[in-house]
């Protein structure tokens, strides 16, 4: 019985997506990779993530034009679903707002981080 939990994202970069795991301390392996779960299960995902817990791993794979996640936390002990999920996320938006501002011209003149862990921007189009 397999304990893969699949939850659909709105990420759909995957430079942005693998630029943030490795910017939040997590390596990551690309191409047609598999992810190991209980009892030895495994499945194909496009980007592995590799954990502490010995034969689990966590993945991405490409589905509808974004990325859905791909894991067994039932084995993963030393990372925290829902924290791990935010904290992407909001990393990943944070990515793909600065690019597609730089595209529209922008230049970053400003970054703040309010004390409950808001980014305010102060952005300045260039000529």
């Amino acid at each position: 019985m397999s304990h893969f939990a699949r939850l659909n994202t709105k990420m759909t970069v995957r430079e942005y997506l693998t630029g943030e795991l490795e910017d939040l301390s997590y390596q990551c392996e690309e191409g047609d990779v598999e992810i190991r779960g209980y009892d030895g299960n495994r499945t194909r995902v496009q980007i592995r993530v590799p954990t502490a817990n010995a034969g689990y791993d966590i993945g991405f794979t490409e589905s509808g034009g974004s990325y859905a996640l791909i894991a067994d936390w039932w084995g993963i002990e030393d990372v925290q679903p829902e924290a791990f999920v935010r904290d992407l996320t909001k990393r990943y938006a944070y990515r793909a707002a600065r690019a597609t501002l730089e595209e529209q011209g922008f230049a970053l003149v400003d970054e703040e981080v309010a004390e409950d862990g808001r980014l305010h921007l102060t952005l300045r189009r260039t000529a």
